[in-house]
């Protein structure tokens, strides 16, 4: 939901007396954006990312069953719950707008108080479903992204860049002699190394188009989109560099007396093939080679277009 501590309504209609009574009726409790048809309704959704919509039916250009099921298949909007408002009050209506993806239908006129409660009601609901979406995707020892959060995250970026044009990268982290790390320092003390490497990682100058994920056991990945293999590379050096700056003791490392990682990088463009599995077959390999070679370095793997 919106960041600020007012929820965000978006108000679609394009009659202007209706855009009035609505944002009249829910500016004290609220921040409205309004839009008076449906083209420009999906601009507005993208640009100011509203907790809810109230959409009307019948509008010149795109109706409000289009725009409905335009924003049920981005995967952007999908989640913004939809109450259709409109004049259209016959069941098969109803139904075709709780089909497209609406989570409620609301025929005029309509209660101001019964407005209230719908909007109040159901952006509740959102964000306890929110809260949960949130918890689902989160690694609980390391607070960052989980393995399900990092799949998502993969397959909605290579959609986009496969359109678009552009290089995913990735960078597949291990910790050297974490089992040595765990057997002689505790689980505890492990867990707190993991912890720790994740604030590291969670750290760095990424965009929000790039991700931190705890892939599984000792190993994390940072996936940096639209990016440059000079990036993936510069990245890479700054994990080491902020390791070395904040140190976490390894006594029994074989490579340094403080802990650090090994990183295989890999990049592909999408609009040029490949798939994801092929970008993490790449930066596992070259994972394995920065570990064949000694740890505690990095090694990019050859970048090739795949066709």
């Amino acid at each position: 939901m919106s960041t600020d501590t007012r929820n965000r309504i978006l108000i679609v209609d394009d009659e202007k007396v209706n855009i009035s009574i609505l944002v009249e009726l829910l500016k004290d409790r609220y921040d409205t954006v309004v839009a008076k048809n449906g083209e420009q309704a999906l601009r507005r959704v993208l640009e100011h990312k509203p907790d809810l919509i109230l959409l009307d039916i019948v509008m010149p250009g795109m109706d409000g069953f289009q725009v409905c099921k335009a924003l049920k298949r981005n995967p952007e909007t999908a989640d913004i719950p939809v109450v259709f408002i409109t004049a259209k009050d016959s069941e098969n209506d109803e139904e075709e707008g709780l089909n497209v993806g609406a989570i409620d239908y609301v025929t005029k006129p309509f209660s101001s108080a019964i407005i209230r409660a719908r909007v109040h009601n159901h952006l509740e609901l959102k964000r306890r479903g929110d809260l949960l979406k949130a918890l689902s995707s989160i690694d609980p020892l390391t607070e960052i992204a989980n393995r399900r959060r990092l799949d998502e995250f993969l397959a909605f970026q290579w959609q986009q860049l496969k359109r678009s044009g552009g290089m995913l990268a990735m960078l597949l982290l291990d910790i050297d002699y974490f089992k040595a790390f765990n057997d002689h320092y505790g689980h505890q003390q492990g867990d707190e190394c993991l912890v720790h490497v994740a604030k590291i990682l969670s750290a760095l100058p990424l965009r929000n188009v790039d991700l931190v994920a705890r892939y599984g056991g000792e190993e994390f990945v940072i996936v940096l989109t639209l990016t440059e293999l000079s990036v993936i590379e510069k990245v890479a050096l700054s994990v080491q560099q902020a390791l070395q700056a904040d140190p976490v003791k390894h006594g029994y490392s074989l490579v340094a007396p403080n802990v650090t990682v090994s990183i295989g990088g890999a990049g592909v463009c999408p609009s040029q093939g490949g798939s994801v599995a092929l970008l993490f077959n790449q930066a596992d390999a070259a994972l394995y080679q920065a570990k064949d070679q000694g740890r505690n370095r990095f090694v990019l793997a050859d970048f090739q277009d795949e066709r």
